[in-house]
């Protein structure tokens, strides 16, 4: 049974054992919100260039890189995603969640800073997405 949990608190901090996620562009700039922070923490940048050189933006995915999901929702730093592009990302990694057996996911309001999508619509999305699935979500805010 899929559970969506809510808590004050710094997503970098969350117990051993979570999966992360966030949003970034297809080009990889993460240079400004939490997608910077991720680049400070695992050099997240720098990885996803050698693991995907060549991207090229086709839709919502997720490219899974150490325990964090990078859901790619935009082609470029300075566009807005659609919300079905968010949709597709989520898709994406819920598959690979379920191939690799992984169970607590960890992410902030995605899409919801920077980009300014509605978090209501994309609370509901991720519930359709997750809701046939035993995943934990735990979403983080400060």
């Amino acid at each position: 049974i899929m559970t969506i949990k809510f808590e004050n608190r710094d997503l970098f901090t969350v117990p051993h054992g979570y999966y992360l996620a966030h949003c970034i562009s297809a080009d990889f700039a993460l240079g400004a919100g939490i997608a910077k922070t991720f680049d400070e923490v695992y050099n997240m940048r720098f990885k996803l260039f050698r693991e995907y050189d060549m991207y090229e933006y086709e839709g919502g995915d997720a490219l899974l890189i150490d325990n964090v999901f990078n859901l790619v929702t935009k082609p470029k730093c300075y566009h807005k995603p659609r919300y079905e592009a968010i949709r597709e990302a989520l898709e994406v990694m819920r598959d690979i969640m379920e191939m690799n057996a992984t169970t607590k996911l960890a992410m902030p309001k995605i899409g919801c800073g920077l980009d300014r999508l509605d978090w209501d619509e994309v609370l509901e999305i991720i519930y359709e997405v997750f809701e046939d699935t035993d995943v934990e979500i735990l979403i983080c805010e400060l």
